[in-house]
């Protein structure tokens, strides 16, 4: 599924927080993809098969399909437990939209899509903290208007 739009957009976070796309191979083991989740500082990474998406695997996923259903990491697929639909946005998509998506879904992070090709990903916490940051422009901006 993929949602668009314009205004202050998707683009603009990725612009200003690069665009790396940290992926797994669905043959790789849900421990590897949980190494290379801590060694990037990310809560989830596309699961890639080539160059096409074909899945996303959390640290969500890790804790509800496999520490509570009692599976050993190393043993287990990322196949076997990431989410297969997912939901996508093109880099037009406003923040607005973005936000009201993940909340709408559940969910935490929305690989971005351009062309076929996955360009980058965003989290919650990304669009939290871009319109916080454009609040805080805001207020200077008028503070400054009115000692003016």
């Amino acid at each position: 599924m993929e949602y668009g739009g314009n205004a202050m957009t998707i683009k603009l976070i990725l612009n200003q927080k690069g665009r790396d796309v940290w992926s797994v191979a669905p043959d790789a083991s849900v421990y590897s993809a949980i190494e290379i989740m801590a060694e990037k500082g990310v809560g989830a990474l596309v699961v890639t098969d080539g160059n096409q998406l074909v899945g996303i695997i959390s640290e969500r996923d890790y804790a509800r399909k496999v520490i509570l259903r009692g599976k050993a990491s190393k043993d287990t697929l990322v196949s076997d437990v990431m989410t297969r639909d997912v939901i996508t946005a093109t880099d037009s998509v406003t923040i607005d939209e973005a936000m009201s998506l993940m909340t709408d879904r559940r969910i935490r992070h929305l690989p971005v899509v351009e062309d076929g090709a996955v360009t980058g990903v965003v989290s919650v916490g990304d669009l939290v903290k871009f319109k916080l940051k454009d609040q805080e422009n805001l207020i200077e901006h008028l503070e400054n208007y009115i000692t003016r």
